[in-house]
């Protein structure tokens, strides 16, 4: 934070998305919560589910976790480093040999353990059943891409039409 000249803080707000948990609940109750999201948000949290943070109004955070969408207040809560999934990924698999078989499924719960320190995912097969093993992310595939591209910033002429018709003749040799 850096006080301005007029007396003023400037907080640095974080890049959005990122990810992370919330492990415990906060002290100040439900006071943080968007009322429209509190009986959402109270299924949500505190729990090791790794949110994504996508946006800031001014006023509350945008969370999502899968289709669960909920708002907060800024709070205290645990960063956690993106693996490059998200909850509704489709994914594959990776055979290791006899240990596992690979399969085509999709993300349905992403858990941060911290005793590993990293996210452990939860799986559907490509039946919507529920895998009961927890994979780590270099047991994983991404089967989309998420090619982000920045936006231009090259400004092209436009072409003009003035209305005339001219006719060029191309040699062919």
């Amino acid at each position: 934070m850096d006080s301005g000249s007029d007396g003023q803080v400037a907080i640095d707000w974080p890049p959005l998305p990122d990810y992370g948990v919330f492990e415990r609940w906060p002290q100040n109750g439900t006071g943080f919560i968007h009322p429209a999201d509190v009986a959402v948000a109270t299924r949500c949290i505190p729990s090791r589910r790794v949110l994504r943070r996508e946006r800031f109004d001014g006023t509350f955070y945008h969370y999502r976790y899968g289709r669960v969408q909920f708002r907060l207040r800024p709070a205290m809560w645990s960063r956690v480093k993106h693996e490059g999934l998200d909850v509704g990924d489709d994914i594959e698999v990776i055979s290791l040999g006899m240990k596992q078989d690979p399969f085509v499924g999709r993300v349905f719960g992403m858990h941060f353990v911290r005793l590993e320190g990293c996210i452990f995912y939860r799986l559907k097969n490509a039946a919507d059943e529920e895998v009961k093993r927890l994979y780590k992310r270099s047991d994983l595939r991404l089967l989309s891409d998420k090619t982000n591209l920045r936006p231009s910033d090259t400004l092209y002429p436009v072409p003009k039409c003035t209305g005339s018709r001219t006719t060029k003749t191309i040699p062919l040799d």
